[in-house]
């Protein structure tokens, strides 16, 4: 029997939605309700991060739902519990958010002039400089961060080189700093900027920037007025790539960052690994979740209203 061509469209399009639609489901939605589930979890003394959360006592259902895991995130144990303010968990975050913000900032000043040139790169020449993009990816992740460890140590090789040209009378001290893990995160996600802010302005016009010389607008202002306007997808696709993965970021701050530089993915691993309390561990990641997803979700929901209302 033969299918018909109208038919063979509609079943090749479902299917072109719903594999994405799939791999969502099954590698972010299901992880994320096996988290939800283990963060309400009650352990009580036992190991299980999976124990029921429903019980039947004299013939009715009794639920062992433990919400306090998130309240003690925003709660100190040592204070009343209504007296909400820092704690551990708490400065965490902000400590993620900081250093994922900041990060994003030095990527986006380091990204745009690089992603950029490589627009206006002549074509024969833009596979082989994007391929120089690429090359770190093909060394361990690990391997590129303890290299930074080889070259910010205090005899490693950027001090011998400061020393060897009579810059400093001593080592600086450099590992194990703010500066050490910002380098550390700023080089290994910058690739993330700069691909997607060259995807998009590749494709722009370079034709209206003579037309606003023409116009006698300088350099810069041209710039800022067309180039910058245009390339706003490419900057927030790639500050969206950074800033996600630099919020959880574990590997980074813990071979290059200092003690006192609590992140919110080390304490979820010593949550998990360290205390063993999984529901407290699942808490901490469902609400780093919901702190990334959220205002992604009203973002994009703003641009669509606004894209709407410019329609109309």
């Amino acid at each position: 029997m033969k299918v018909p061509s109208w038919l063979q469209l509609n079943l090749g399009r479902r299917f072109i939605v719903g594999v994405p639609y799939v791999w969502l489901i099954v590698f972010f939605l299901l992880p994320f309700l096996i988290l939800l589930r283990i963060s309400v979890t009650d352990m009580g003394n036992g190991v299980d991060p999976f124990a029921p959360l429903v019980e039947t006592v004299d013939g009715s259902w009794q639920f062992l739902l433990r919400y306090n895991n998130y309240a003690s995130i925003f709660v100190d144990s040592a204070e009343a519990a209504s007296q909400w303010g820092d704690t551990i968990y708490t400065e965490a975050y902000k400590t993620s958010l900081k250093y994922a913000l900041l990060t994003t900032l030095f990527c986006l000043l380091i990204g745009y002039p690089f992603a950029y040139f490589l627009a206006r790169a002549k074509p024969e020449l833009r596979p082989a400089l994007l391929m120089l993009v690429m090359l770190p990816f093909w060394t361990s992740f690990l391997l590129r961060v303890y290299a930074w460890k080889g070259i910010l140590a205090d005899q490693g090789v950027l001090n011998n080189l400061l020393l060897w040209l009579g810059l400093i009378d001593e080592p600086l001290i450099m590992l194990y700093t703010d500066v050490s893990m910002l380098v550390g995160m700023t080089y290994v996600y910058c690739p993330f900027m700069i691909l997607p802010l060259y995807a998009t302005l590749v494709k722009m016009d370079f034709r209206l920037l003579e037309a606003a010389h023409d116009l006698g607008a300088s350099s810069w202002k041209a710039f800022w007025l067309i180039t910058v306007p245009l390339s706003k997808s490419g900057i927030i696709a790639g500050s969206m790539l950074v800033f996600i993965p630099c919020v959880g970021e574990f590997v980074i701050p813990s071979l290059l960052g200092g003690a006192e530089n609590i992140m919110i993915g080390r304490v979820v691993w010593d949550e998990m690994f360290s205390s063993n309390n999984w529901p407290r561990a699942s808490a901490l990641a469902v609400v780093m979740i919901l702190l990334i997803l959220v205002p992604l979700a009203l973002y994009y929901r703003s641009a669509i209203e606004n894209d709407k209302a410019r329609e109309s």
